[in-house]
């Protein structure tokens, strides 16, 4: 793998890639079907803008900060069908060298162990393709799911973070967590062990 943009990377049947403008009906019908489970989870805006973007605006957008080498935006994928996104975003290089992971997948796939996978092919892109020195992720308390996604890959718990970030129309606490490449003595994706993400 290469530093440069567009990049994609898979591990059995889970894999990341950009977002194309061929995507738009998938993506569409995968937000609508999700609206009421994502709903609790979005990232929201405390001030109201005008922000308004169409979809090939947003895939322009994703393509020139990639580029820029800011953003890491990923689609998931599974059997090669689009269930979710991940994103590496405020990437800072220089004397941090660091970047925080989010992601949300489809209620359709949740619980068969694509996120940990997916995350897991993100971290090691992150540490050995990129040479990020510290990933983080910033999980809301009551977000039993994600929690177990980190717990699975061992991540450090850093504690409480009050009022971190503007989810569904209010202000809401976040546990960090975060590894260091100093940390990692093996690939991410090793961690999972034999575990594969289940079609049950």
């Amino acid at each position: 793998m290469s530093a440069k943009w567009p990049q994609t990377m898979e591990h059995e049947s889970v894999g990341l890639r950009p977002l194309r403008l061929r995507d738009k009906e998938e993506w569409l019908w995968l937000r609508r079907t999700n609206e009421e489970w994502l709903g609790p989870w979005e990232a929201t805006r405390p001030v109201e803008e005008a922000t308004f973007v169409t979809f090939r605006q947003m895939v322009k957008n994703y393509d020139a900060e990639a580029k820029a080498g800011r953003l890491l935006p990923f689609v998931v994928t599974y059997e090669g069908r689009m269930v979710g996104q991940l994103s590496v975003s405020g990437i800072m290089l220089g004397a941090a060298r660091s970047g925080q992971i989010g992601y949300w997948i489809g209620h359709q796939w949740a619980g068969k162990g694509i996120m940990p996978t997916a995350v897991a092919l993100a971290m090691d892109y992150c540490f050995f393709d990129r040479d990020l020195h510290r990933i983080e992720i910033n999980i809301r308390p009551e977000n039993q799911p994600s929690l177990r996604i980190v717990e699975k890959l061992g991540l450090r718990d850093e504690g409480l973070r009050k009022s971190f970030l503007h989810i569904n129309g209010a202000w809401t606490d976040h546990r960090s967590f975060a590894l260091t490449r100093e940390e990692v003595q093996t690939r991410m994706i090793d961690r999972l062990g034999t575990h594969r993400p289940s079609s049950m």
